[in-house]
C-alpha cells in the first residue's frame, strides 16, 4: 500500500488502537496499561474518540451502494492486479471497506460505500481457491449525503478511478443531494466551483460523442476544454455528433484511435472546408482539407512566399486516392500547371 493511502486510511478510520495481547493465566496488569485504558474510556465518553465496528464478513452478503462511483462491471484481474497480489502476500485484506448496515433485505447484510475493488478482489480470491478470505469492513451509520462525501474523499486519494467515473458521480450527486446548486456542492466537498464545473462538463458530454472514443475511461478533464467548444453553435454540434457516430461505427477496423486522434477528427468535422473547395482556416492548427465523406486528409501548417508545409493525416480515415486528390488540389492552388515558378 502506498504511503498516501496508508495516511489517508489512518485518518479516515479513526478507530481505537488494539491493546497488546495478554499472556494466559492470572497476571497483574501494569498500572500504565490500566491508566491507558481508563484514558481511552474517558475519551470515548467525552466524544473525543469514536469507536467503530470492524467485522469480517461474507462478500456475497454485501451489495454496492446505488450511488457508488466505481464502474464495478469494468473491474477485472488487470484493474485489480495490485490488490490481488497484495492480499495474497499479506494473507488478508488490511484496510477495511466502509459499509452501512442493510435491514429488511433477505441475503444482504451490508451496503458498500467505499471499497468496490476490495470487494471484487475478495470475491475473486474466494472463487479461485482462496476460500479463507473474508471481506474486512468498517460499519458506519451514514446518510446518503454523508456516504457520498466519504466515498468522494476516499477516491480522491486513489489514482485508478477514471475522470469520467468521478464526473458521472458528481453529476448524479448534484441533483440528489445539493438541489442542483454547484456552489453548495463545492462548499460541502471543499473544492472550487471551477474545479467542480470541469468534472460536470465532462459528465454532460453527449453519449454519441463519448462513444467515439475507444475507451471512455481514457477521457480526461483536460479533454473537456477541447471538446466543449466543438458543440456550439447547433450546426457545429450536428456535424461533430455525426462524425462521432461514424467513428464509433468504424471501431474494430485497424488500430484503436487515441483520444487526441479522435478529437482531431471531430474538430475537422466541426469546421469543414468552404463550398468552393478552398480549405477553411482553423487557427493555429492550420488549414485542413477533407475528403468528400468528411474524413480529414491533410493539413496546411505553414506558408511562405516560396514554400508550403503539409501534414498528411494518416489516422483520419481517408483513402490513398482521396489523399492524392487532395494533394493535386494543393498543387493546383499553389503551383498551377501554367506556372514555371
Amino acid at each position: 500500500m502506498s504511503s498516501k493511502n496508508r495516511s489517508f486510511a489512518a485518518g479516515l478510520m479513526g478507530s481505537l488502537d488494539e491493546a497488546a495481547p495478554q499472556p494466559e493465566g492470572p497476571t497483574r496488569m501494569p498500572v500504565g496499561v490500566l491508566a491507558s485504558r481508563e484514558n481511552r474510556m474517558a475519551e470515548l465518553a467525552s466524544g473525543a474518540v469514536v469507536g467503530r465496528a470492524i467485522e469480517q464478513v461474507d462478500p456475497a452478503r454485501c451489495r454496492l451502494w446505488s450511488e457508488h462511483n466505481r464502474d464495478y462491471a469494468a473491474l477485472d484481474e488487470t484493474r485489480c492486479a495490485d490488490l490481488i497480489e497484495s492480499f495474497k502476500a499479506q494473507g488478508r485484506q488490511e484496510v477495511p471497506a466502509i459499509v452501512r448496515r442493510v435491514r429488511g433485505v433477505p441475503d444482504i447484510d451490508f451496503e458498500v460505500i467505499c471499497g468496490a475493488r476490495r470487494h471484487w478482489t475478495v470475491s475473486w480470491l474466494r472463487a479461485h481457491n482462496y476460500t479463507e478470505f473474508r471481506f474486512l469492513v468498517e460499519v458506519r451509520e451514514l446518510t446518503d449525503e454523508e456516504a457520498f462525501r466519504i466515498s468522494d474523499l476516499e477516491n480522491r486519494a486513489r489514482e485508478d478511478l477514471s475522470d469520467i467515473e468521478r464526473a458521472r458521480d458528481y453529476l448524479k450527486a448534484l441533483g440528489r443531494h445539493y438541489g442542483g446548486s454547484q456552489k453548495d456542492m463545492a462548499s460541502r466537498l471543499n473544492v472550487s466551483e471551477a474545479w467542480l464545473s470541469r468534472y460536470l462538463d465532462l459528465a454532460r458530454l453527449p453519449a454519441p460523442l463519448v462513444a467515439a472514443f475507444a475507451d471512455p475511461h481514457e477521457l480526461k478533464i483536460k479533454h473537456v476544454t477541447q471538446l466543449k467548444p466543438l458543440l456550439k453553435p447547433d450546426d457545429r454540434e450536428r456535424r461533430v455528433l455525426a462524425e462521432a457516430t461514424a467513428i464509433a461505427a468504424r471501431k474494430g477496423e485497424g488500430a484503436a484511435l487515441k483520444p487526441q486522434d479522435v478529437i482531431r477528427l471531430l474538430a475537422a468535422a466541426a469546421d469543414p472546408p468552404k463550398a468552393s473547395g478552398s480549405p477553411k482556416r482553423s487557427g493555429s492548427t492550420g488549414d485542413v482539407l477533407t475528403a468528400a465523406g468528411g474524413a480529414p486528409v491533410l493539413r496546411i501548417d505553414g506558408r511562405k512566399r516560396k514554400e508550403v508545409t503539409l501534414t498528411l493525416l494518416l489516422a483520419g480515415g481517408a483513402s490513398r486516392s482521396e489523399a492524392e486528390t487532395a494533394l493535386r488540389s494543393v498543387l493546383d492552388s499553389y503551383w498551377p500547371a501554367s506556372s514555371n515558378t
